[in-house]
């Protein structure tokens, strides 16, 4: 089973002061899921911002697609990017744009033509349950419909890894299954997905998804299965 993605004793630190996240190892591996865990300010937005490639780290090896994504020069970032969907608590809706636009956004971002992308953003609507909400702006949709326009923002292009931060922070408790049942269909089609939640309610919610909690910017792994994982059933003695 390739890795996706390899920390190496990773630390970050901003400024002059002590290390937000320090000796980060952990693997993770192409159609996994995963829930980063920890109080607040231990660090796990930090560390998302780390796999999405909007910060580097202050010493070790990230490892990414199998190309170090630490020396990768800043002209290659953009085309590994697309590779990775992010889905952020706030949303980061484009005010002005329709949720058709806001979805369609990254695809017009990479080249693609107008009369190839009406199907998928049509389909993509469809299936996060705003099929009837095509035109509709921001401020006209509530935070459910707000986060699930930005979740189908985030895998319109088919990514890899997708990366969550707080996604049901700001929803009830029926939409916050409702959203983690996308993240699940998108992970039976192959994409790793990590999202990072204070909510340990949703951790049982998804079978076999693994744990990696943060604790004052270290990881904790009781189990060892990020630094050693199980073997897939197929490659079992």
């Amino acid at each position: 089973m390739d890795e996706i993605v390899r920390f190496e004793n990773v630390g970050l630190r901003y400024g002059a002061g002590a290390e937000t996240l320090a000796d980060l190892n952990f693997t993770l591996y192409p159609g996994s899921f995963y829930f980063l865990t920890g109080a607040s300010g231990a660090g796990k937005t930090s560390l998302l911002k780390l796999l999405y490639l909007s910060q580097r780290p202050s010493r070790g090896i990230i490892k990414l697609f199998g190309e170090d994504a630490v020396t990768m020069p800043r002209e290659r970032l953009p085309g590994f990017r697309r590779r990775i969907g992010v889905v952020f608590q706030d949303f980061r809706l484009v005010p002005h744009l329709s949720a058709f636009d806001n979805i369609a956004l990254p695809l017009r971002v990479a080249g693609v033509r107008e009369k190839d992308l009406e199907v998928p953003v049509a389909e993509m609507l469809e299936w996060v349950g705003l099929g009837d909400r095509t035109s509709a702006r921001p401020a006209t949709l509530s935070g459910g419909e707000q986060q699930r326009v930005a979740i189908a923002r985030a895998v319109i292009g088919r990514p890899e890894i997708l990366v969550a931060d707080e996604p049901t922070g700001n929803v009830d408790p029926d939409m916050a299954i409702r959203l983690l049942q996308l993240f699940e269909a998108l992970n039976t089609l192959g994409t790793t997905i990590v999202v990072a939640t204070h909510d340990i309610h949703l951790l049982s919610k998804i079978p076999g998804a693994q744990m990696m909690r943060l604790e004052k910017g270290m990881l904790a792994d009781p189990t060892g299965s990020l630094r050693h994982p199980p073997l897939p059933n197929d490659q079992q003695q």
